[in-house]
């Protein structure tokens, strides 16, 4: 089944993306300095995250979308709205394009869609589990349905569009 989601992540074309190599030590440094501020699990349509983009680690991505472990062989989603999750690195020129435009959309969908992001190179069992090897990748997440995904950078009406048609319908 992780095949078969990484073949859906993989359908749409690329604009821009990064290849998911290796960091230098001074990235590796930054990167963990980073991980440790990560936030805590909480309902992000409620209190310090509603309306935000919520960096989330491995644990909390099988506690909040999907737990590949437990359900190897389907896609079973956990969350209770639609999400979009941001696979991303902080050495990634479009990821750091993408981000402000989809702290934006987390405002404007604040309350109807949650908005996630993963560190490839801090969670990479997770990046492994998936077979993400390029980046920014932006992942759909209906509450039925397979995810959809899509690589590279996008202006913000794109991701606006992708959002209306597959997950607010």
């Amino acid at each position: 089944m992780r095949k078969n989601i990484a073949l859906l992540l993989l359908i749409p074309t690329m604009l821009f993306a990064c290849g998911n190599t290796q960091k230098n030590a001074d990235d590796s440094k930054q990167t963990s300095q980073d991980s440790t501020q990560q936030s805590t699990v909480s309902d992000p349509t409620k209190g310090e995250h509603y309306g935000k983009v919520v960096k989330i680690s491995t644990a909390e991505f099988k506690e909040l979308i999907y737990n590949y472990e437990a359900n190897p062989q389907a896609w079973v989603f956990r969350g209770d709205k639609p999400c979009v999750i941001d696979f991303y690195a902080d050495w990634c020129r479009p990821c750091k394009m993408i981000a402000p435009i989809l702290d934006e959309l987390a405002l404007e969908y604040a309350g109807k869609v949650n908005f996630y992001k993963v560190d490839t190179q801090v969670e990479q069992d997770l990046a492994r589990a998936f077979n993400i090897s390029s980046i920014p990748l932006v992942v759909f997440c209906g509450v039925q349905g397979n995810p959809q995904g899509t690589m590279g950078a996008y202006p913000k009406e794109e991701y606006k569009r992708m959002i209306d048609s597959i997950l607010t319908k």
